[in-house]
């Protein structure tokens, strides 16, 4: 099944600082990636990543998450990416479980990244759990989001070698840079139409 999204608006979801977001928007604002940022969502409406997006004038919506059922919540957020007309949603650090109607509104149209090499690490701390356990290599993966934690199909990973001397710190600034890389690269992919899913396996065109 090939991905092709119908145009190149991205919808931003964010719950923090919002680095990942902001090395997308330097890639679009500098020619480096084709896409516009049609509009940037946060359930945290003091989000660092959120103010920086006012800050470079991008529409901007809050939506509170706390207290309300996912599915009010999820609808509410896919109302919004519809209104902008958005093709392809971006999670950049959105601190939140999709629930089935929010996958349902926009199947493998949907795009996360871990920091760590997926299926190795899911979930919460995974430098720390990567050092734990004595991984000679960890790194980042940009994967598809399904009904599943962490474990949509896998656009592309970078590798980044965990050193003796290694902090969760030192590790993950490390890893950060390769994410700030490939996300964009896995977008562009996605946006072109060059990514073909065959069971599990994205393949590249």
């Amino acid at each position: 099944m090939r991905i092709q999204p119908a145009n190149r608006r991205l919808g931003i979801l964010l719950s923090g600082r919002g680095s990942n977001f902001e090395a997308i928007a330097d890639r679009i604002a500098s020619g480096k990636l084709n896409a516009e940022i049609a509009v940037v969502i946060s359930n945290i409406e003091s989000a660092p990543g959120f103010e920086r997006a006012r800050a470079r004038g991008l529409t901007t919506v809050y939506i509170p998450s706390q207290r309300r059922p996912r599915e009010e919540f999820d609808r509410e957020v896919v109302e919004q990416l519809r209104k902008h007309n958005v093709s392809l949603v971006v999670l950049a650090g959105f601190m939140r479980l999709l629930s089935r109607v929010f996958l349902e509104a926009f199947p493998y149209g949907i795009l996360n990244i871990h920091p760590a090499l997926l299926p190795a690490f899911p979930g919460m701390d995974v430098q720390r759990q990567a050092l734990e356990y004595g991984a000679k290599f960890s790194g980042c993966t940009v994967h598809f989001v399904d009904d599943t934690l962490d474990g949509g199909p896998i656009i592309l990973q970078a590798v980044v070698p965990v050193r003796d001397d290694d902090t969760t710190e030192t590790l993950s600034a490390r890893i950060l840079k390769e994410e700030h890389r490939i996300y964009s690269e896995a977008i562009d992919l996605v946006l072109s139409g060059h990514c073909e899913i065959e069971s599990r396996r994205v393949l590249v065109k």
